[in-house]
């Protein structure tokens, strides 16, 4: 055997894991460019997830997100894990989700995309907010609701109506485009979001904040910045768009006055 070294400890100064469905097939090339870092590892583990989204399946990835989780690397804390599900985390919870990712790595903060939405509506200071869905009515409506009830509700809407996850991520970018602009139309939109970590909406963020002049919101950016603002990078990320310039707002502080764009 040859004499080796071994470090104490790896390069990375910042080490965050993402629970990524079996049916995405997108939030992975975004976050390769979101997380582009020397000093953050990103590590993936999937999760089981059904081919058609109704509430009753996205229900049942309940039991299986801790044996996910503990697929993650434990050996070393992770600063974060982001569960990448919007629908899910909105049908089961924010609080479960955490609660179930935290069996496995009980030190490590915890988000998924309606908690990064609900994040970047304070640091941006928006109010109302325009959507773009591409699910089932039902689906779409326990999003709504958890945004009326928090104070930030959808005033605007467009649904495409799809059940089957392999066409979601393959909704084309001009009409996510077209939609966005339909739904910012609406003057008492202050935001527009995109929900879904399968639909390709972060390809478009440039172009749409460009023709809205609103800031376009979409579920792996909020997921990706909120990640990196929680394990404490506060660096500029040009690619979310408006967002990523902005750091989290403290709870309890006005970020309606701070941060505001109109």
């Amino acid at each position: 055997m040859r004499d080796h070294e071994i470090d104490a400890d790896l390069p990375w100064q910042y080490r965050i894991g993402l629970i990524v469905l079996k049916t995405d097939e997108t939030i992975e090339q975004d976050f390769r460019l979101f997380a582009a870092d020397a000093s953050i590892a990103l590590y993936h583990s999937r999760i089981e997830s059904a081919p058609n989204v109704t509430p009753e399946t996205l229900r049942q990835m309940e039991e299986r997100i801790p044996g996910s989780a503990a697929l993650l690397p434990q050996d070393t804390p992770l600063s974060v894990v982001g569960y990448g599900c919007t629908s899910a985390s909105t049908l089961l919870g924010e609080e479960r989700v955490a609660e179930l990712v935290r069996t496995a790595h009980p030190k490590s903060a915890v988000t998924n995309p309606l908690s990064g939405l609900k994040a970047a509506a304070a640091a941006l200071g928006v109010k109302r907010l325009g959507l773009v869905s591409p699910y089932i009515r039902s689906v779409t409506e326990a999003l709504e609701t958890e945004m009326a009830e928090s104070d930030c509700p959808f005033v605007e809407a467009v649904v495409f109506g799809e059940e089957e996850e392999r066409a979601v991520a393959r909704i084309s970018l001009n009409s996510i485009i077209e939609a966005a602009l339909s739904v910012a139309a609406n003057a008492s939109v202050d935001a527009v979001f995109a929900s879904c970590t399968n639909l390709r909406a972060a390809s478009v963020i440039q172009e749409v904040e460009r023709r809205t002049g609103k800031p376009f919101l979409c579920s792996n950016q909020v997921l990706a910045w909120h990640m990196l603002r929680l394990a404490g990078i506060d660096r500029t990320v040009p690619a979310l768009g408006h967002l990523g310039s902005l750091g989290l707002v403290p709870a309890g502080a006005r970020s309606h006055e701070r941060n505001h764009v109109a």
